[in-house]
């Protein structure tokens, strides 16, 4: 895998390339700067949050450390300024092989042209090289630091211009193979720590056990996770977001574990629920049907297919899984049309992904994240789901909608928490391509 990535990554910065020059010439601008991000420091405190760089700073250059910039101008090598910062308290930036630092500089610096300076002032020195004030308004700027910006007298309508961004935002949701490799990868890496997940919970391990097993299986330390692990026994999977890690909980009957990794920046996004044997037959036969349904919808998935359409599909499949197993008392059709689906299906049934695990390029509703038109080249989670949340069955407890729900089986099943399965699939121009199961 790692020959592969290395191989297209030039292709992969002559597209960025050629789409900013035609995103430039289309918004008015002759070049663009992009900084890669400013830390964030915690209120009253001398210690940083874990640093992430800026996404489209991420898109060209797989650097993960602040204060850098990269100038992008039509007909000319992009160029990194990297700073370097006299300072014996930090490590500074490597530009090692992130691959294996033994092999000294990376693989993807001869794609730029490189220029170290140890402080910020002299970085915007470099910067203005070859711009003079009459056309700085025709340089666009992307990321934060909005202080310093206007120290060096960049036109207000020159950061994060919208348009720009619109634009920019739109070409990262069409990955290129470069960047389907990498995200391949990342799915590799998680499928090995899922494996060592469910071993541990099978042996009877708390969540923080079975966290730990993760993060040992990934080899990586925990700010190098694209998101913190949801790792949840029992009824803690009806808790969408859980983030608890609980020592004093074992032998789980029910794991929920929403878990992923990262590759040069690029995340995966990997939802399994697992089940010992002493688990409620009921349960088991949900989870089942939940794994059927979730490949069925996946099957689905092709260009011109709006991510509306396979909601409302994720809805009807789930009704019928529900009345079929006896938990309503009425089918698909008459429960979506009733709302009661949502009752245990509250959220999307997936989103973009790339560097960011809920990516750009997507227009947004309050319920669902995506509902675009899905197209070849996109990359984005198929993540059905049914769970036991009492905050939404309360309401149904009493009055008309009552009688829908068979509150015996609801009451039986729903220390079990939840189930949900998520893959990372990758649209082509007749289906997709499932970067989950190729390895899990």
């Amino acid at each position: 895998m790692k020959d592969e990535i290395l191989s297209l990554y030039s292709a992969h910065i002559s597209e960025r390339q050629r789409q900013t020059e035609d995103a430039l010439l289309a918004t008015g601008f002759d070049a663009l700067i992009i900084y890669s991000g400013t830390p964030l420091r915690y209120f009253a405190d001398d210690q940083d949050a874990p640093f992430r760089t800026y996404p489209h700073f991420a898109h060209w250059a797989p650097l993960n450390e602040p204060g850098n910039f990269l100038l992008i101008r039509p007909d000319v090598k992009p160029t990194l300024i990297c700073v370097k910062l006299d300072d014996y308290w930090h490590e500074q930036a490597s530009l090692a092989d992130p691959f294996d630092s033994a092999q000294g500089k990376s693989f993807w610096l001869s794609e730029f042209e490189l220029i170290e300076v140890s402080t910020a002032d002299s970085a915007w020195k470099e910067l203005n090289v070859g711009f003079t004030k009459p056309n700085i308004g025709r340089i666009a700027y992307v990321g934060d630091n909005s202080e310093e910006i206007k120290k060096q007298g960049i036109g207000k309508d020159c950061v994060n211009p919208k348009e720009l961004l619109a634009r920019l935002d739109i070409e990262r949701s069409h990955k290129t193979p470069y960047e389907i490799a990498c995200i391949s990868e990342a799915n590799r890496i998680a499928s090995v720590g899922h494996k060592g997940a469910r071993e541990v919970f099978l042996a009877g391990a708390s969540e923080l056990e079975i966290h730990q097993a993760y993060m040992k299986a990934v080899a990586c330390v925990e700010r190098e996770l694209p998101y913190e692990t949801i790792v949840a026994l029992n009824e803690k999977g009806a808790t969408l977001h859980y983030q608890g890690k609980r020592r004093e909980v074992r032998n789980g009957a029910s794991l929920l574990l929403d878990a992923g990794a990262s590759c040069l920046g690029y995340a995966s996004d990997v939802t399994r629920t697992f089940v010992a044997p002493h688990v409620d037959s009921l349960f088991t036969a949900l989870l089942q049907g939940v794994e059927e349904l979730q490949q069925e919808l996946c099957a689905l998935v092709k260009p011109g297919l709006s991510f509306e359409e396979l909601q409302k599909e994720a809805h009807l499949k789930i009704g019928n899984l529900l009345f079929s197993l006896g938990i309503l008392t009425v089918d698909g059709k008459e429960a979506v049309k009733l709302g009661l689906t949502k009752v245990f299906f509250p959220h999307g049934v997936g989103h973009m992904l790339g560097l960011q695990v809920h990516d750009v390029g997507s227009k947004k509703t309050p319920e669902l994240r995506n509902t675009n038109v899905i197209k070849e080249g996109q990359v984005f989670t198929v993540e059905p789901g049914v769970y036991f949340i009492e905050m939404l069955l309360h309401p149904h407890r009493s009055g008309t909608t009552s009688t829908h729900f068979n509150w015996e089986l609801i009451d039986r099943i729903a220390p079990y928490g939840g189930v949900r399965i998520e893959d990372d699939v990758l649209v082509t121009n007749n289906g997709i391509r499932n970067l989950t199961r190729e390895y899990l």
